[in-house]
Parts: structure tokens; sequence; C-alpha cells
């Protein structure tokens, strides 16, 4: 009998004790807290850095009935037992009460668990340190792990008096783990992104990044390896749902789901995807499902940005950044949805879309920022214009192309108006790549765009401004259909001018190549 995916579980002793498939992660677990003291770890939301903790904390409390059939079972001295404390900012009332207030509370809930009262409880950090210093003398040196730190500051990104002013109450609260070094054994602290991470963390110098760390690459998320020896079992009822065969199935699952590297060598595919695509059976956006930062989008629109393929970046780029100023390729990085490409010799690294479960995700929510739009009406936008296309419909074609820049305000888009022309045109036919072969190119001697269906090759060239008449000679002078000659289906050259004044298709051609 197949164990119970464990989809949305995160505590470890809740996965094991309810016979769920738990990814054996004991061995670089074991090798992380043998080796060092002090570490920091910045993933992607739904990348198992709560599981993760949970694991660590199940290991220090000596729970070996846990751990009964996996490496570390043999490997650990379970005799060795430490006090732990485990803050998790996600499941803190930090809304409702303050964060100050809310730290105090979960600080006042952790010593009633260990048995400890506070001699003063007016300031968090010195109940931080009393805590760790009563426990210490208790039991011995204490564990201190730390969940998604960075929530307090990501959730009020829109209000940056309140984000900073949950910036001050942290440091402070942090600030005493330096001088509480004799009472601590290991401490590890997790979160999305590495923001703030200097200042909140400036008394902390000794505190060590995992983020990029070759040897830990592999720590959360699961590698090919991983997915065929434990999933391989779940195979047959996906196979049968998809009516895809074993190859072609884990060819689209990588396609779909793989593609995460913070070491350039190791690929990782995010398992909150994964658990839920053999849960579902089905191939969706499920990682972006569980909610967008609606700041992203917006944050891209502000700058112009549109496309996020092959985006060079120094490794500084990747690490911190102001709250106050936020730089978009490290909150894309971090939050995860770009990933390592390569590196060159000069330390520039190269970023792009880790999957297509990431790409069409970020192309839809894009197309629905620039084009003012709800995402949910986006798809089906695309979709109509996909089966114009099929059905060779021009005037169809058109008109979606019109309703696509229908409700952009017009006093924005007379400001941006080169922009919006340009981004929502890529992003358009590059999202329409999901339902047909798209390609879209950069207006420099080449196609602006090809649309390829079992009937038909369409060239199209837009045109700003101009007429449609323009665009056609342009077709026709540069010989873009000649890169197709070779293909026996029938070309269709397709010429669009756009109009900033009426904000709308105002002329177009179309003629057999």
């Amino acid at each position: 009998m197949l164990q119970r995916l464990p989809v949305g579980i995160q505590t470890f002793s809740e996965l094991r004790e309810g016979n769920y498939l738990y990814v054996d992660k004991t061995e670089a677990i074991l090798r992380l807290i043998t080796q060092g003291k002090y570490f920091f770890l910045s993933r992607p939301r739904r990348f198992g850095k709560s599981l993760l903790l949970s694991t660590i904390k199940s290991i220090y409390q000596g729970r070996r009935d846990l751990f009964s059939d996996l490496w570390i079972a043999q490997q650990r001295d379970w005799s060795k037992v430490n006090s732990v404390i485990h803050l998790s900012f996600a499941s803190i009332s930090y809304r409702e009460l303050g964060l100050e207030e809310a730290i105090r509370v979960q600080l006042q809930a952790t010593a009633a668990e260990h048995g400890v009262s506070f001699t003063n409880s007016d300031s968090i950090s010195r109940m931080f340190a009393e805590l760790l210093e009563k426990l210490a003398d208790q039991h011995g040196k204490v564990v201190v792990l730390i969940d998604e730190y960075d929530k307090p500051l990501i959730d009020y990104l829109d209000d940056i008096p309140l984000a900073k002013a949950n910036q001050q109450v942290m440091k402070t609260f942090y600030s005493v783990i330096k001088d509480s070094d004799p009472y601590i054994e290991f401490l590890l602290i997790t979160g999305v992104s590495k923001f703030s991470r200097v200042s909140l963390f400036s008394d902390l110098n000794n505190l060590y990044d995992l983020t990029l760390d070759l040897d830990f690459a592999n720590l959360l998320g699961y590698t090919q390896t991983e997915l065929i020896h434990y999933f391989t079992p779940y195979l047959p009822a996906v196979m049968q749902r998809t009516k895809l065969d074993e190859p072609a199935l884990w060819a689209k699952i990588q396609e779909w789901y793989n593609g995460y590297t913070w070491d350039l060598e190791t690929a990782i595919y995010n398992p909150f995807s994964i658990l839920n695509f053999f849960q579902a059976k089905a191939f969706r956006n499920f990682w972006f499902e569980t909610g967008t930062p609606t700041f992203l989008p917006k944050l891209m629109r502000r700058e112009k940005v549109y496309r996020l393929d092959d985006l060079d970046v120094v490794e500084a780029a990747l690490g911190n950044y102001d709250i106050e100023r936020l730089q978009l390729t490290p909150v894309l990085f971090q939050t995860g949805y770009l990933t390592l490409k390569s590196r060159d010799e000069y330390g520039l690294y190269r970023l792009d879309y880790p999957n297509h479960e990431v790409q069409a995700s970020m192309t839809l929510y894009l197309m629905a920022e620039w084009a003012h739009e709800e995402p949910a009406r986006t798809t089906p936008m695309v979709i109509k214009l996909h089966k114009a296309f099929l059905a060779n419909d021009m005037e169809a074609v058109i008109d979606i192309i019109k309703t696509v820049f229908k409700k952009i305000p017009y006093p924005i888009f007379i400001q941006d108006r080169e922009a919006y022309y340009h981004s929502l045109i890529y992003l358009t036919f590059f999202y329409l790549g999901q339902f047909a072969e798209a390609e879209v190119n950069e207006s420099n001697a080449r196609v602006d765009c090809v649309v390829k269906t079992p009937a038909h090759i369409y060239v199209i060239e837009f045109k700003l401004d101009e007429t449609a008449q323009v665009a056609m000679r342009q077709i026709k002078s540069r010989d873009y259909a000649g890169a197709f000659r070779d293909d026996p289906r029938p070309k269709v050259l397709l010429g669009i001018n756009f109009s900033s004044r009426l904000k709308s298709v105002d002329d177009w051609l179309v003629e057999n190549a």
C-alpha cells in the first residue's frame, strides 16, 4: 500500500506518525548540525523550510522513534537531548497584536512549555536572553530554530513605515543572540528573502549563509534521483490519468516542475508542486496558486520589465536589498521566480525562469498587470486568440488584440505608450505559446512574431503609429517567411498597425506568401 502524500504537512512528527511519504534528508541534516553553529538559509516559499526545522527539532529532542528507518537512525547519539526554542513568524499573531506583543506572547508560551518563568517581561530582548540562560542552566545548551523570520516584513512591503517599525522590533529581538553564545548549541534562521539581513543580524556577524553553499544545495527540494526513487510507485495512477507512457511522463514532469538550482550543478524540484501533482494526477500551476505577492507584477510594470529570461547579475545583487528601495532581480531570485542558469569567469550569474510552471504563471500575471485585467480573465482571452488562429479567422485575431488593450487607462497608456505597446504584444504572444507554437522576438531586424498551427504559419509584424502597409512591406522586403520555406504549411503574412491615439489597432493587412 502506498504511503500518503504529505501535501501541506509541515510537522515532522505528524508526517512520520501518519504514515506519510518522507524523502530522507537526514544525512545532509546531520552534516549541517555537526559542522557549525550559526546558520541562515533562504529558499522560496513552499520549499520545505518549515519541515526542515521541525525535523531538526525532533532530532535534538531525541525522538529516535520517528527516525527508525531513516539514514540518521544509526548515526546519532540519541541520548544527547537539548531544549529547543522553535519560533515561526508565520504563526504568531503579529497582525492582530502587533509584532512586539506577538513575540512576547510566543516567548511566554515557550517558557511555560519548559516550566520557566520570567523575572521581567517588559522587554522582548531581555525575555529572550533570560529564556536562553534559564533553559541552558536546566538542560544544557539550547537549540534555536526561527522559521519565516521575514514574514512581518514581506507582508508590509506596501506599508513601508510599518515594515520599518517591524524591522526595528526584529533587530532588537535578535540583538541578544551574540551575547547569549554560551547558552546556544545550534541556531538556524530561515526565510524567503535576505533583505535587511545585515541590519537585522548586524550583531550576529558569525551567521553563515547556506543559500548558495555547494554542500547543501539539495538540503531542500527533490533531486531527479530522489524523485525517481520515492515517486516511481505513484506513476501508474498518473499514467492512467494523463494517458502518457512512463518516459513521456517523466519528461513532462521535468519540464513543468524541475529546474531550481543554487549550485549550478544540482537541479531541484519544488516539493510542494511535486506532491500536489502526484496527488491531483494533473499538470497545474500548484505553486503559483498558493499566492503570488501582488507587489511583484506592480514592481515589474513600474520598472518597465516584462521579460525575465537571461538576466545577468553579480552575486552581490542576489543578496541583500533595502525594503525602501526594492530591487527587482534579487526579489525575483529569492522568491523563486528566477533561478541560476550559469556563471561566467568574471562571477556574473545568468538568471532565468526555473521551469514551465513558473514561466507560464508569471507571464499570465504580468499580462494581467499590464492590461489592467484580472488574471482569471487573461487565460480565456489568449485561448480565444489561439482558437482564432486555428480557424484562420484574422478578423477575430484583430478583435482579440484590440480587447487586450481596451482596459488600460488612457492617461497611463499615453504616458508609457512605447512600454505598453511592446510589453503587451510580447506578453500576449509569449503566453499564446502555452497553447500554440508562438515565437516572439525583439524588433531588431527579426520578425516580431510567428504563430504556428497545424494548418498554417503566420508571420506577423506590428507597427506603432505607422501603417499596415509599412508592416507588410517590411515582412516582404526582409523575406521573413523565407525562414520557413521548407515547411509545407501555407504562410500567412499579417501586418498590423497600432494607433496610440486610438489605443487600438487601426489598420491591418493579410496576404498569402
